[in-house]
Formats: structure tokens, sequence, C-alpha cells
């Protein structure tokens, strides 16, 4: 059964083109644009955004993967394509390895040490791998792509969407060494945003001929429909899993500090810190929720 989407905590600075990493609970939205280039960081506990450390380069296009304490930010557009990646350990961003190649509207997926970087501008089929130290040349797209999403880890990453001559409906598997064809998003997007894994992506958002609220789901062959977002956008960006999804800022007639949670359906909230818990010491949260007022 396809998830839901529900308004969560907007972010502090509204942004578009902006970045992110982490999980629904714990969440990191960095860099993007309001009128020029932006730093700003903020940090998601499940409900609401607070302010992290600033980036050390302001940057939009870029991309970023990992988690809340351990994310990396790496490309992006400043005056110029940039090269630049930085670390962020809680609190403050440092200095990583510089691209091989500086792109903007290029994705990424992985960790803050197991590192994938894909497609950018031109369009480019570039792939680059991070050790935690250092990039390398991966194996490259099989179709060019700028402006489209991803997830996954380094050894088993997935791109999709995007734009070549027109927006694109491409997906491929990454296995650590090739990419590979996947199957094809049923609605072809651009500026899109993903979460999630190879075998259980997710896909969201994006830009067709006008902002999209389209969000679909992949199960490592296919993809199929999930429930809209409540606003759509472009520019946006997405972290987390399919059954735990956060979609942050982006685009529609001016930047967006929206903020939406995906979760299965039926979903009733988190009980002992347990995320949608299908059954709590084997009782159906359905009847747990009828219970002593729960």
């Amino acid at each position: 059964m396809a998830g839901i989407w529900s308004a969560g905590g907007a972010l502090a600075t509204a942004r578009r083109f902006l970045a992110g990493c982490g999980t629904q609970t714990a969440g990191l939205s960095f860099g993007g644009s309001v009128a020029v280039a932006s730093a700003v960081t903020e940090e998601y506990d499940g409900t609401a955004w607070s302010a992290g450390g600033a980036l050390a380069t302001a940057r939009y296009i870029l991309a970023g993967c990992g988690t809340q304490t351990a994310g990396l930010s790496f490309g992006g557009l400043v005056d110029a394509a940039s090269a630049v990646t930085e670390e962020y350990d809680g609190t403050a961003w440092s200095a990583g390895g510089a691209l091989a190649t500086a792109r903007y509207y290029l994705a990424g997926c992985g960790t803050q040490t197991a590192g994938l970087s894909f497609g950018g501008d031109g369009p480019s089929a570039v792939t680059e791998e991070y050790d935690g130290t250092s990039w390398s040349a991966g194996g490259a797209l099989a179709t060019a792509r700028y402006g489209l999403a991803g997830c996954g880890t380094q050894t088993a990453g997935l791109s999709f969407g995007g734009y070549v001559a027109d927006v694109s409906a491409v997906t491929e598997e990454y296995d650590g060494t090739a990419w590979s064809a996947g199957g094809a998003l049923v609605t072809a997007r651009r500026f899109l945003a993903g979460a999630g894994t190879q075998t259980a992506g997710l896909s969201f958002g994006g830009y067709v001929a006008a902002a999209s609220a389209v969000t679909e789901e992949y199960d490592g062959t296919a993809w199929s429909a999930g429930g809209a977002l409540a606003t759509a956008r472009y520019g946006l960006a997405g972290c987390g899993t399919q059954t735990a999804g956060l979609s942050f800022g982006g685009y529609v007639a001016a930047v967006s500090a929206v903020t939406e949670e995906y979760n299965p359906a039926g979903w009733t909230g988190r009980i002992g810190g347990v995320t949608n818990p299908a059954k709590v010491g084997g009782i159906s949260t359905s009847t747990i929720s009828k219970i002593g007022g729960i």
C-alpha cells in the first residue's frame, strides 16, 4: 500500500536547490539558494528544524549524503561549477577532498566514508567514489544527465530522473563498479529528490511542465505510484527511507520552507521512539490507539 505525506516542521530558512541527508527523525539540510547561494545548515529532530553549523562555502545545486552527525556535501554552483567537498561532524563543516570533476546539478548517495557522486551539468555521466579522504573515478552513467536524484549506497546505488534533451525517466543501478539499467520512472522528471535504498527507493517532486507532486516507490525492479506530495515542488531535497521519508525546501512560485514526512498509510505516529511500528508487544498500533487514550 502506498505511503502518505503529512506536514512536518517548516525550514527556518526557505531555500531551493538545496541538499540533504540523514533520516526522518535526524535530518540535515544544507546549502541552496534564496536570492543568492546559501551556507545555511539546519538539523531536523522529527518535529522542528534548528540551526546547524554553516557551510564553509555557500553553494546551491549541490549534492549530499551521510547522516546528521557524519554528513557530506559536494559540488554545486557558486560563480562557476564547484569541486568543493565538506564533511559535517554534527556541529561544524570542515574541508574534505575535492571532486575530480567540478559539477553542479549532480546527485549523490552513500555515507561520509563511502560516498557516491554522479551526473551533473553538461549533461555529465561522471561518477566518483569517496573514501573519507579523496574522490576517485567510478563507472560512468550509461545515460548522462543533470538535475537527477539518487539514493542507496556506494556499492548499491540508484540514480533516477533528470534531464538530457528533455525530462528523463531513466533509472540506473550501481554495483560498486558499473551502472546498469533499472526500471524507468512512471513519470519522467527533473529537479526531483530521492530517499531510501536500491531495492526500496523513493522519488518525489520535480519538474515536468510545472512543479510536480508525484511520488513513486521502487522495489528493485520497477517504480509504482506512491502518495502525492501535499505541496508540489521542484529543486527540493530529501532523506530517510521509503517508509520514513523526509522532503524539504524547493520552489513553486517562490522559495519554499515546506517540510513533509512520508509514512505508510495508516501510520499513527511514534511509540517508544520507534517510527511507524506495525505492532508493539504483538498488539497492532490501531488497537493500541484505542487503549487508554494513547
